[in-house]
């Protein structure tokens, strides 16, 4: 079984950060290692009591981790959070939760992340969570400039 500290390295690794913020003990950790080897990364802490207050952030950050902080918040506070993240603050989202009944899969789903993996026991069990840009609106075959208005239809109808 991956543990919390794991995956979150995974995805940091990946994504090879130069800024990165963090919020929760796990993600605070996993996010001083990763500066303490890559000296020319600069990390923002946000605290997991009050991470709102944090907003807006100085710059656009490479990548966001969040753990122990959703469990703690209300539910409204914890969009606010990921969805400052999202739209204003970072390019990847990595996000932890327990199994919390005020968090569910159609909240992530909802904000535009994507379930990642099961992480835990089964006395404790988390989700990963993830968001990036890049891949969050897929490109569409159809939703191009030659596809619009139905050119050939042109001065044949009127609606």
């Amino acid at each position: 079984m991956t543990s919390t500290r794991q995956a979150l390295a995974r995805i940091v690794d990946t994504c090879q950060p130069k800024t990165l913020v963090v919020c929760g003990e796990a993600a605070g950790q996993v996010g001083r290692h990763w500066c303490h080897h890559h000296g020319e990364s600069a990390m923002t802490t946000l605290d997991s009591n009050r991470p709102n207050e944090a907003f807006p952030l100085s710059r656009t950050q490479d990548l966001a981790l969040v753990t122990d902080t959703l469990e703690h918040l209300s539910h409204e506070q914890g969009e606010v959070l990921l969805g400052q993240l999202r739209n204003y603050g970072t390019h990847q989202i990595a996000v932890v939760v327990s199994g919390n009944p005020e968090w569910a899969f159609t909240d992530f789903i909802g904000l535009g992340f994507r379930r990642q993996a099961e992480l835990g026991d089964g006395d404790n069990p988390l989700t990963l969570y993830t968001y990036n840009i890049d891949s969050y609106n897929h490109k569409r075959a159809w939703n191009n400039p030659d596809n619009w208005a139905n050119p050939e239809m042109w001065d044949k109808a009127r609606w």
